[in-house]
């Protein structure tokens, strides 16, 4: 790897000398008979089943060690494996040999990530990771290992991660797979399970009270969505959806869900429909801030195209139910939508720019060069420039040149510029720090620790908003 340039590091972690031995982690796997076929919509609370679990004697033992700070750290599928990246340095900090194509999803309690492969969604340690305290945190990383967690599934698809809960969809069987993000690595965790009437490429997430948002479709047409209480029973439906694809979140725990017309706005117990301007306006992949009550989506008019490649975005306001498009200086992907810390809609276009959209007024206010000039391929397995949000950085992969940046976005400054060994298709990323509602004892008190004595000043104390990254799999399906 060569270090093409370096601006400022941000947070590098110091390593101490404390090595603790990681835990071995069990399987999670869901119920085999399990299908998409049938009549009924099945509902139920089951246990985690433990497959392939490691032996407890001779197992390899990964070492942790405990840091100064977080570590936050980027993985990048590559054609035959994953590499996980150091992410203020963007050295390579471990290289995991995995035949196929990858995809990379978030876990939800920013240590794993999910590997969509073959057989299911397979379990990554990304190695780094926090042990809240009371009122701080101990950070720790460790070799990263692609583990023996795994959930089975026949064509694993979308993962959404809502407050604390992730939501695994299975594309094969139209199973969906819910359970705290906390538990991602534990053996006997409690999981939601229902199985949609027919099996179709769709997406679930579920809310704080309890409903479960899931789609509607069959492998010929998808064509709206569900609404289930903590019960099983539905409370909302709409079939005025044609060709369901992708989520996001927005402010207020509102849900969007992307249509070949327009987009579907759930929100306190009702389905509102947007329209686009166009008859046939496509939203299929989007990107949503909690903190913003304004979607960004892509756009796409052309329903005769084989390969659109679109120069205008959408912007949907859940409060007013209005969409805006937004006209760019170049077309862009579905890898090509992010959100800013504070909102700001970022889309990487094929003129190698970020380009940052103010959502409130629908202006574009900046433009960004990072990478050279770039053709989206024909094919979307295909690697193709993509950003990512992590930490307060924008990383930028260019597989054309084989490079990863690392962009601020308030300054516009590319603070750091790596050349790699691999190719990057795909990125994620994990922070490695505890996560409100998920982290155990996060936030709670500090009586029980009471194994040595600490200084409140040796340890880094910081409120962090962490985005939920829901569009990096809203593939072109068409």
């Amino acid at each position: 790897m060569r270090h093409l340039s370096v601006g400022r590091r941000h947070r590098a972690a110091a390593l101490a000398g404390l090595a603790l031995p990681a835990v071995l982690l069990a399987g999670c796997g869901s119920d085999d008979d399990a299908t998409g076929a049938g009549d009924e919509a099945v509902e139920e609370e089951a246990g985690t089943d433990a497959t392939d679990e490691p032996e407890a004697d001779g197992a390899d033992e990964n070492e942790a060690t405990e840091a100064a700070a977080r570590s936050p750290r980027l993985a990048i599928t590559y054609d035959g494996g994953i590499q996980v990246l150091d992410a203020a340095t963007l050295d390579v900090v471990g290289d995991i040999e995995l035949a196929g194509f990858n995809r990379l999803n978030p876990a939800g309690d920013e240590r794993h990530l999910y590997v969509s492969t073959t057989g299911g969604f397979q379990l990554l340690d990304v190695g780094a990771w926090a042990e809240p305290h009371g009122d701080h945190s101990h950070y720790y990383t460790a070799d990263p290992e692609l583990t023996d967690v795994s959930v089975s599934a026949e064509k694993p698809g979308h993962v959404v991660v809502h407050h604390g809960r992730t939501a695994l969809f299975d594309d094969g069987t139209g199973q969906v797979t819910v359970f705290d993000s906390g538990d991602v690595a534990e053996s006997d965790a409690e999981v939601r399970e229902y199985t949609t009437p027919s099996a179709h490429h769709g997406v679930a997430v579920e809310l704080t009270d309890g409903s479960l948002v899931v789609s509607e479709g069959d492998e010929e047409a998808r064509t709206g969505i569900r609404v289930l209480d903590g019960d099983g029973e539905e409370i909302a439906a709409s079939d005025d959806c044609p060709g369901v694809h992708g989520e996001a979140m927005a402010a207020d725990e509102t849900v969007v869900i992307g249509c070949e017309d327009g987009v579907l706005v759930y929100s306190d117990g009702e389905i509102t429909k947007v329209e686009s301007p166009d008859e046939y306006g496509r939203i299929g992949n989007q990107a949503g801030s909690e903190a913003s009550p304004i979607v960004l989506g892509d756009y796409k008019s052309d329903p005769d195209a084989e390969l659109e490649r679109p120069t205008r975005v959408s912007l949907v306001d859940t409060r007013t139910a209005e969409l805006t498009l937004v006209d760019l200086p170049a077309s862009y992907t579905f890898r090509s939508l992010a959100r800013g810390d504070d909102g700001e809609a970022l889309v990487l276009g094929t003129d190698g720019q970020i380009h940052v959209i103010d959502p409130e007024s629908a202006e574009l206010v900046e433009s960004i060069p990072v990478i050279q000039e770039w053709e989206e391929p024909m094919e979307w397995q295909e690697p193709r420039p993509a950003i990512h949000m992590l930490d307060g950085t924008a990383y930028v992969t260019d597989p054309m040149a084989d490079t990863i940046h690392a962009v601020d976005i308030p300054t516009g400054e590319v603070w750091n510029s790596v050349e790699l060994e691999v190719t990057p298709n795909e990125i994620n990323g994990v922070t490695g720090d505890a996560v409100d509602g998920v982290s155990a004892e996060y936030g709670g008190d500090d009586e029980d620790h009471d194994d040595e004595d600490h200084d409140d000043e040796d340890h880094e104390h910081e409120d962090h908003e962490h985005d939920e990254d829901h569009g990096d799999h809203d593939h072109d399906d068409e």
